[in-house]
C-alpha cells in the first residue's frame, strides 16, 4: 500500500521524514512555513472538478461547479452520461471539457477505471491509469492523486509553480523543464507529493500570492 496524506498529522510526519532526507527541503520550510493539506473530495466528481477548473481562474471555475452541482443531483458518472450538451453547456462547460467529462464517465461505467483504487496503487502506475482516459494529461493526473486520493509520492513535474519555485530555491536562470524538474524530485521518493506542496508554499512565500498550482499553458 502506498503512502497517503489525510490529516495535518501524516503531512507532519512526512514533511519531518523528507527533511531528514534532504537538506535543501529544510531551507525551504524555513521561508515557505508548514504547507497546508488540502484534501478534497475524490472519485468522479472530484476528477470532473479538476477538469472543470482546468484554464479558467478560480472564480469562473467555482461558479461553473456550482452551476453542475445545481443541475446534476447526485452529480455522478450516470449524470453526465444521460445529460444533454445544451444543459452541460449553459452551465459554463466547454465542448472539450464535456468531451473529456464524457470519455471519464464511459470509462468508469465500462470499468476500465476504479477510482477507489487508486488509493493503493504506486504514484506512476495510478498516474498511468489516470493518463490512459482521453483528455486526462499527466498534470490533471497528479493533481487528482495529491489533492483527491491523498498520495504521498504523485508529483505533478509539469506545474508552471513548481518549476518557478525550484528555479528560485535552486537559483538557476531559467525554470526547469518538467523532465529536469522530474530528475531533481527523484531524491524525494516515496515523498514527492510532500515536496510539491513545500514548493508551492515556497512559491507563495516568494511571489506574496496564493499557493496553487499553476497548470501548463496558463
Amino acid at each position: 500500500m502506498s503512502a497517503r496524506i489525510d490529516t495535518e498529522a501524516d503531512l507532519a510526519r512526512a514533511v519531518e521524514s523528507l527533511v531528514a532526507h534532504d537538506r535543501k527541503i529544510g531551507e525551504l520550510l524555513i521561508v515557505s512555513g508548514a504547507p497546508p493539506l488540502r484534501r478534497r473530495a475524490g472519485g468522479f466528481g472530484g476528477l470532473a472538478s479538476i477538469v472543470c477548473s482546468q484554464q479558467l481562474s478560480t472564480a469562473s471555475a467555482a461558479a461553473i461547479w456550482g452551476r453542475l452541482e445545481i443541475a446534476f443531483r447526485p452529480f455522478d458518472h450516470h449524470a453526465i452520461l444521460s445529460a444533454r450538451t445544451p444543459k452541460l453547456q449553459r452551465a459554463g462547460l466547454s465542448l472539450p471539457k464535456i468531451k473529456t467529462f464524457r470519455e471519464i464517465a464511459r470509462t468508469v461505467r465500462d470499468g476500465g477505471i476504479d477510482l477507489d483504487a487508486l488509493h493503493d496503487m504506486p504514484a506512476d502506475e495510478a498516474h498511468a491509469k489516470l493518463v490512459a482516459i482521453k483528455g486526462i494529461g499527466p498534470w490533471t493526473a497528479d493533481i487528482y492523486l495529491l489533492f483527491c486520493v491523498g498520495h504521498a509520492d504523485a508529483f505533478p513535474a509539469g506545474d508552471l509553480a513548481l518549476q518557478e519555485a525550484a528555479r528560485i530555491a535552486y537559483r538557476k536562470r531559467k525554470r526547469p523543464t518538467a523532465k529536469q524538474l522530474e530528475k531533481i524530485a527523484e531524491a524525494w521518493r516515496p515523498w514527492r507529493g510532500v515536496a510539491a506542496r513545500i514548493l508551492w508554499a515556497y512559491y507563495a512565500a516568494n511571489k506574496r500570492r496564493d499557493a496553487v498550482p499553476v497548470q501548463p499553458g496558463q
